[in-house]
């Protein structure tokens, strides 16, 4: 479970024709991963995707702060293993 602890990563993706740079922990870049090959789409779709839904909220946080809560709410409402 340690591992789950290291430095966030910085990686670059494109959103709407930019290069955008997110820094997220490595779990949650493997749990994004997940995500977008359990839906059948790029990484950089779903986050295009998060990022369309975060810029409507009233008091938009970060990128990489919506996805985490993105992920995590993905994660409580999945159905008990």
């Amino acid at each position: 479970m340690a591992s789950h602890y290291r430095a966030p990563m910085k990686r670059s993706v494109m959103i709407a024709g930019h290069a955008t740079s997110i820094s997220l922990e490595p779990v949650f870049w493997e749990a994004l991963k997940a995500a977008a090959a359990e839906e059948g789409i790029p990484i950089s779709a779903l986050v295009a995707r998060i990022d369309a839904e975060r810029i409507e909220g009233p008091e938009p946080a970060n990128l990489a702060s919506a996805i985490r809560v993105w992920l995590f709410e993905r994660a409580r409402s999945a159905p008990a293993r």
